[in-house]
């Protein structure tokens, strides 16, 4: 199934003014009741890596090739675990497929929106990319509801 999601134009280079470069644009702001928070660039928490290669289903650290546990919040221990509702919200494709820019780059860096509930668990999810060489950005997941897993 052909990607239809569209790109939008965003700053270009790898340290972007904005310091979400361009991504906290894409995904909204904080706050409201139902307690919205937006991440800034994601940063691999084992390798210190901002930029990831991304599948239909999932976000890879390009330093250690780890993923972010974006389809199932699963490398955050089972206490998090998850599903996304619907389970197809990351862009169409095949779950090897990497995506790639209208300019063909392959690297993104990576930003997140969420919504907390009020037991502090991840209730709805934005996922957001933005491509360094070009300053590309497009949704990823959008406003997806996180449904959890028992561990």
């Amino acid at each position: 199934m052909e990607d239809t999601r569209a790109w939008s134009d965003g700053p270009k280079g790898a340290e972007a003014a904005d310091p979400g470069g361009g991504l906290s644009g894409l995904l909204g702001g904080p706050g409201g009741a139902a307690r919205r928070a937006v991440t800034g660039v994601l940063v691999c928490r084992y390798c210190g890596e901002e930029q990831f290669e991304v599948t239909a289903r999932e976000c890879f650290c390009v330093g250690c090739c780890l993923p972010l546990g974006v389809e199932d919040g699963d490398v955050y221990g089972p206490e998090t675990a998850w599903r996304l509702r619907p389970a197809a919200a990351p862009a169409p494709g095949t779950a090897t497929e990497v995506l790639r820019c209208p300019a063909g780059h392959d690297l993104f860096q990576v930003a997140a929106a969420y919504t907390l509930g009020a037991d502090g668990r991840v209730e709805r999810l934005s996922v957001g990319l933005r491509c360094p060489a070009d300053g590309s950005l497009r949704l990823f997941v959008d406003d997806a509801r996180v449904e959890p897993v028992a561990g």
